[in-house]
C-alpha cells in the first residue's frame, strides 16, 4: 500500500529543482495559486498548462506520477464541471430540453474551472516529491517565520505538518494489516459486493483511529522525555542558502501571475 502513496512521498531523480531551497519552492508555489484562480480564458489556461508541463518535465519525473497525484479528486473535478456548466447562463445556447438550457459559456467556465483544479493538485505535487518531509518543514517554518512579529506561533504549525506526513504512510501501514487480518477470517474485500465493501471500510474506522492515537500518545511521550519543547532554540542540520537560480525560480512565477492579471484585467 506505501508503494501506491503518493502524497508526501519524495522521488529523487536529482533534477535541478530538487537542489532548490525549499523556501523558493513554496513561495513558487503560493504565487502558483494566485495564477490558477485568476485563469478564466482559453488563452491563459493554454500558457498554465505549458508553464507547469515545463517545470514537471524539469523534475526528470515521469508525468504519470503527476497524474495520479491528482486521480483521487477526479470526482470532485466531474462535480465542479457539472455545476459549472449547469449554472451558469452565459454564450449561446448549446442544448435546450424544455425549459432547461445548457450554454456554451457553462461549459467553458466548467471546463476551466475543471482544468484549475487538477493543474492545481497535480502541479502542486512538485513540492512533495522534489523535498523531503525534513526540508519541507524547514522551508515552510522559514517563509512563516514573519508571522512569529505578529504573535503567530509558526513552529507549532510547521511541527503539526512534518507529523501528520510522516503519519500518512504509517497509518495507512496499519489499515493495510488490518484488511489483510479480516481477509484472512474470511472478510476479503475484494471479493465483497460494493455494500459489503462499505461497511468493511466502516468498521475500519475504529480500530485505525485507535492505533492512531496510540501511536500519537507514545510520540508525545517520547517527545516528552527528550525534553522537546516547542519553539526553544536549536540548530538545524541543513543550512537552507539562497541562491540566484532560487531568486530566477520565484521571479518565473511572478512573470506567470503578471501576465494573468494582466490578460485578465486589461
Amino acid at each position: 500500500m506505501r508503494d501506491k502513496l503518493l502524497f508526501g512521498r519524495c522521488i529523487d531523480t536529482g533534477s535541478p529543482i530538487h537542489r532548490l531551497d525549499p523556501r523558493a519552492k513554496i513561495t513558487g508555489m503560493i504565487l502558483y495559486l494566485i495564477a490558477i484562480i485568476a485563469v478564466g480564458s482559453w488563452p491563459m489556461l493554454l500558457v498554465t498548462v505549458v508553464f507547469s508541463i515545463v517545470y514537471m518535465l524539469a523534475t526528470r519525473i515521469p508525468l504519470k506520477y503527476f497524474v495520479k497525484a491528482a486521480k483521487p479528486l477526479w470526482v470532485l473535478m466531474v462535480f465542479i464541471f457539472v455545476v459549472q456548466s449547469l449554472t451558469v447562463e452565459s454564450g449561446e445556447v448549446v442544448l435546450q430540453i424544455g425549459g432547461w438550457a445548457l450554454y456554451a459559456g457553462g461549459l467553458k467556465s466548467g471546463f476551466i474551472a475543471a482544468a484549475r483544479m487538477a493543474l492545481l493538485v497535480s502541479f502542486t505535487a512538485i513540492l512533495t516529491f522534489t523535498t523531503t518531509p525534513g526540508l519541507l518543514n524547514q522551508g515552510l517554518d522559514g517563509v512563516l517565520k514573519p508571522l512569529q512579529k505578529i504573535g503567530i506561533k509558526t513552529q507549532r504549525l510547521t511541527l503539526m505538518m512534518s507529523i501528520a506526513l510522516r503519519f500518512i504512510p504509517t497509518i495507512l501501514d496499519e489499515t493495510h494489516k488490518i484488511l489483510k487480518a479480516q481477509a484472512a477470517r474470511g472478510a476479503d474485500i475484494k471479493e465483497l459486493p460494493w455494500k459489503e465493501k462499505g461497511k468493511l471500510l466502516l468498521s475500519l474506522l475504529v480500530p485505525v483511529t485507535v492505533s492512531a492515537f496510540r501511536r500519537a500518545e507514545e510520540l508525545v511521550l517520547s517527545m516528552e522525555s527528550r525534553g522537546y519543547i516547542v519553539g526553544a532554540p536549536r540548530s538545524e542540520y541543513h543550512l537552507l542558502t539562497w541562491q540566484t537560480k532560487d531568486t530566477w525560480f520565484v521571479l518565473s512565477y511572478v512573470l506567470l501571475v503578471a501576465v494573468v492579471l494582466t490578460y485578465r484585467f486589461i
